[in-house]
């Protein structure tokens, strides 16, 4: 067997570098940093901003008049319904039975009036040929009054007994939307007890609940705005309608009511709006606090461009709650980088992911 010669420290440093250069010579780029980013966006004055839930201006309350028990419910929270359209129905038996009960009555009070009219009339032929007294006619002329007058009550109570049938019948006037479910299917209900809360969707508004702190600048607004949520971008034209006289008992604010000029189609009932008092655009932008940093030379804010960082030396009107106005220095609809400036440089590849700016989160 030939003499094979053990492996040296050398040979094996070969042999590892030949391994290498066979898996490549050059590492795999790092990933794009992720970045966390907002749209500058024009800064509004400061003004006072009051939650509240979009309401119909019309909302009722549905009844039966009269009471029974509920034998079907014919509409779902939700529903759209039609102006006469049935909404509810109580059990008939004893609804039908009343009425046939009056029905019964005015065939018995229109016989008696009949026969007392017959009664009077023949009492008259014999009074004017001197054959009865004058006492024997009033006594039937009596008995005539009191069974017309009985037969008027009694056709009174058939007409009311036949409309207590119809009661039974739940329906509305408007059309509308159903917005509650106050009683179902089985109930024993009382006449005026609520059933169905109605809402007319014709005219829109937002209910707010004010301070008292803050009810004179709720009056003294020239301009009020309303935004829905899940529009954020679009304000509508409000004005004030009602505004409560006294506050709540558990709450001490005032309630009020912000009627929407020109609501738009598909504004539901019960959407989480925003009434802004005085709310206009104004010329500087808004960013937020985290964005803005000083390396030295001056505030700047980085912005994300093509995918890489890039600085915005910048002139910050003043700061706020809810972010730095920016009066020079970036455009409006730019990409501004909110969190963690300061450990990037200029021209870095970056992966920019947007975040929710804070007057639309939820």
């Amino acid at each position: 067997m030939p003499f094979r010669p053990p492996l040296t420290i050398a040979s094996l440093a070969a042999l590892g570098a030949a391994l290498a250069g066979c898996r490549g010579s050059e590492a795999p780029p790092p990933a794009p940093r992720v970045v966390m980013v907002q749209t500058a966006a024009p800064a509004t004055a400061p003004h006072a901003v009051f939650n509240g839930e979009i309401r119909a201006r019309h909302e009722v309350d549905l009844a039966f008049r009269v009471g029974g028990k509920i034998a079907a419910r014919l509409v779902d929270n939700g529903g759209h319904v039609g102006a006469g359209q049935p909404l509810a129905r109580l059990d008939p038996a004893d609804l039908q039975l009343a009425a046939s009960a009056a029905q019964a009555q005015l065939s018995a009070a229109e016989s008696d009036y009949a026969t007392a009219r017959n009664e009077r009339e023949r009492h008259a032929g014999l009074l004017a040929r001197k054959f009865i007294s004058q006492a024997a006619f009033d006594a039937k002329d009596n008995a005539y009054n009191a069974a017309k007058g009985r037969l008027a009550q009694t056709r009174a109570q058939s007409e009311i007994s036949a409309n207590q049938s119809r009661y039974g019948t739940l329906s509305s006037e408007h059309a509308g939307i159903i917005t509650a479910v106050l009683a179902d299917t089985g109930q024993v209900v009382a006449a005026g007890q609520p059933v169905l809360r109605l809402a007319r969707p014709e005219e829109k508004e937002v209910a707010i609940a004010v301070p008292e702190s803050r009810v004179s600048e709720l009056r003294a607004a020239r301009n009020i705005a309303v935004q829905i949520w899940a529009q954020p971008d679009t304000l509508l034209r409000g004005t004030l309608r009602e505004l409560s006289p006294a506050a709540d008992a558990s709450t001490r604010t005032y309630a009020a009511r912000i009627r929407i000029v020109d609501a738009p189609e598909g504004l539901g009932l019960g959407m989480t709006a925003r009434v802004l008092l005085d709310a206009a655009p104004g010329q500087n932008l808004l960013v937020p606090l985290g964005a803005v940093i000083d390396t030295g030379q001056g505030p700047l804010v980085r912005v994300v461009q093509e995918g890489k960082v890039a600085s915005r030396p910048v002139a910050v009107q003043r700061f706020r709650e809810d972010g730095a106005e920016i009066s020079g220095g970036l455009r409006a609809g730019e990409t501004v980088i909110v969190a963690g400036t300061g450990r990037l440089v200029d021209g870095e590849t970056v992966q920019a992911r947007a975040v929710t700016p804070p007057d639309q989160q939820r």
